[in-house]
């Protein structure tokens, strides 16, 4: 049986909010975090509007649904994020104990992973879920921010 809320699905969500971080004038970074295939938060990268270094869209996710939740922990929670968390927001991913984090595309430059950054023991992380659609954001992004100067 194919199940209709899958990394894809949600992942997508997740490219919805990049896309709308992309208008904005944001790097297009989008994420949303699951409990049970039901979406308690969506977020997109603030940092430009809220003139503020930490407003990932991860950073966003979690307060919210932390919100949602009344509690500041967030197992049996899925993270779903267009672009591998960066160090700031793996740290912030570990206090949460999020059980899983499936990212889009890789950040060998800025990423949790090159960064040597550690996870939550209990925390599984995957990524690759429609990596090529977050990347080409990304890079449309980013050229489209050159033209413009």
């Amino acid at each position: 049986m194919i199940e209709p809320y899958d990394d894809t699905y949600f992942m997508k969500k997740a490219l919805q909010e990049a896309e709308t971080a992309f208008e904005l004038g944001e790097i297009p970074v989008g994420a949303v975090i699951v409990i049970k295939n039901t979406i308690i938060a969506r977020a997109h990268n603030l940092t430009e509007r809220l003139n503020d270094v930490t407003a990932h869209a991860e950073m966003q996710a979690i307060t919210s649904a932390a919100n949602f939740l009344g509690g500041k922990y967030l197992k049996d929670c899925t993270l779903y994020v267009t672009l591998e968390p960066c160090q700031m927001c793996a740290g912030a991913l570990y206090w949460s104990q999020i059980s899983r984090i499936v990212y889009g595309a890789l950040d060998d430059q800025r990423g949790c992973g090159v960064m040597g950054t550690t996870l939550h023991p209990k925390t599984k992380i995957e990524g690759g879920i429609l990596s090529a659609e977050a990347e080409q954001l990304m890079k449309r992004f980013f050229i489209e921010r050159r033209n413009l100067n």
